[in-house]
């Protein structure tokens, strides 16, 4: 067989390392070409769609997304395969490679192994028009005024694989409701050290095996309060959960990790991974802007960003710009934090709410209050102080980008030219799931 042959029978296949994996949705979310998808147990690379980009690389907290493996190209593993997995499968051999059909494993990089004009037609669209790709605009670096990130301090990784902490409060913050229930969880490390800044998020290990007889991974969840702690000074932090109650398709389901975490007393431990995220990060640079753009517990980060904030502006000692709030729930009822948002100055802070299941009323989204307000966006977006964090459903993430190109263009602004420069400048941050 020709060298050229071999290098169009073989592949370098990405693949995601399900050991270390946190299951935080980055991967899927910034992918361009969706590529990656997931199921109740691992996230996973589709080869026939993956185009070589390595966008999703730098995002990944843990490292786990940059793995490769070489394999024949009419044969890479299948989805089902990555699906089932605990851990990757070791290199084949170029034996083994030469019993599936592949006369030489000998390769260097995933660029030798794919021409590019067939990486181009392979995301191409049939119509011959470009779709409008939320994920493009997303920007894998922090703002050039935010704090240092601490990550993986604990997890697969570490010497120690998690750390344990105390629960110290459980307190219900949605009304009481058969289809939501939604709870504000706070921790205490004692005196192991755990530094956070807010957009970080930290994993949680619930106790037990699953089905398959395997310790459950860690879940992520985003934390909700500021880098001093829920109780200013304790080495401490508070976490937003959700108990899930149902799946994506209506079915009653019980969340193994949510339940868990709900039903957590004061006093109980938990083992506890990370922390997480180096991009979801906030300015910290005076008269700096934030809007905020979130539905459910999205608002996790929101609030310890806006919390942080909050205690610089009582101390005198930071002059913060504007900040704007889009929250996006079915109900009242339903939006966490509803009393207490309800209390904060509006000078402070210019809150919108947005509900789409309130009974006789018309269903309004985020995006739909993000046009409305689209005379106080523009000057936001033409500011370069400005940055925009978006946490949620993935089914908001290209809803809002659009209003957010609709804002730009209806004041004669080039939306060509902004929604790039906000990634580049780490502006415009979606963390969906």
């Amino acid at each position: 067989m020709s060298e050229t042959a071999t290098a169009a029978a073989i592949v370098k296949q990405h693949l995601i390392d399900p050991e270390i994996c946190i299951r935080c949705n980055t991967c899927e979310s910034i992918c361009p070409v969706q590529a990656i998808t997931h199921d109740s147990r691992n996230y996973v690379v589709d080869a026939g769609k993956c185009n070589f980009c390595m966008d999703c690389i730098s995002p990944c907290p843990t490292g786990s997304i940059d793995n490769w493996r070489t394999m024949p190209k009419a044969q890479p593993y299948t989805l089902e395969e990555q699906y089932s997995w605990d851990d990757l499968p070791v290199e084949k051999t170029p034996d083994q490679l030469a019993a599936m059909g592949v006369a030489d494993g000998g390769t260097d990089t995933a660029e030798d192994l794919v021409p590019q004009a067939e990486l181009v037609a392979s995301t191409a669209d049939p119509t011959g028009e470009t779709p409008f790709n939320s994920a493009a605009y997303n920007a894998s670096i922090p703002p050039w005024s935010a704090a240092h990130a601490y990550t993986n301090l604990y997890g697969p990784k570490a010497a120690d694989r998690f750390v344990t902490a105390t629960v110290v409060g459980n307190v219900r913050v949605t009304e009481v409701g058969k289809e939501y229930d939604t709870h504000h969880l706070m921790l205490d490390f004692g005196s192991m050290p755990f530094p956070v800044l807010e957009g970080q998020s930290i994993g949680i290990i619930p106790p037990g095996v699953d089905e398959r007889g395997k310790p459950h991974h860690p879940r992520q969840y985003s934390i909700a309060s500021p880098r001093n702690g829920e109780r200013p000074g304790y080495n401490n932090l508070s976490l937003t959960i959700k108990r899930v109650l149902e799946d994506h398709d209506g079915k009653p389901v019980r969340g193994v990790a949510s339940n868990y975490m709900c039903d957590l007393k004061v006093g109980d431990k938990v083992q506890v991974t990370g922390p997480f995220g180096t991009s979801f990060l906030m300015p910290n640079h005076p008269k700096s802007h934030i809007v905020m753009i979130c539905t459910g517990t999205g608002s996790a980060p929101m609030r310890a960003m806006t919390e942080w904030r909050r205690r610089l502006r009582k101390s005198g000692k930071f002059e913060g710009g504007k900040l704007m709030l889009f929250f996006g729930a079915r109900t009242k009822e339903e939006l966490p934090y509803f009393g207490p948002l309800q209390g904060l100055p509006k000078d402070f802070i210019d809150i919108n709410f947005a509900f789409s299941r309130t009974q006789g009323q018309p269903k309004r989204y985020v995006q739909d209050l993000m046009r409305e307000r689209s005379a106080d966006l523009v000057p936001l977006l033409k500011d370069p102080n400005t940055f925009i964090y978006v946490c949620g459903l993935k089914s908001m993430e290209e809803g809002v980008v659009l209003a957010l190109r609709d804002v730009a263009e209806g004041a004669d602004l080039d939306w060509d030219e902004i929604g790039p420069r906000l990634k580049k400048e780490g502006r415009l941050h979606l963390e969906t799931y």
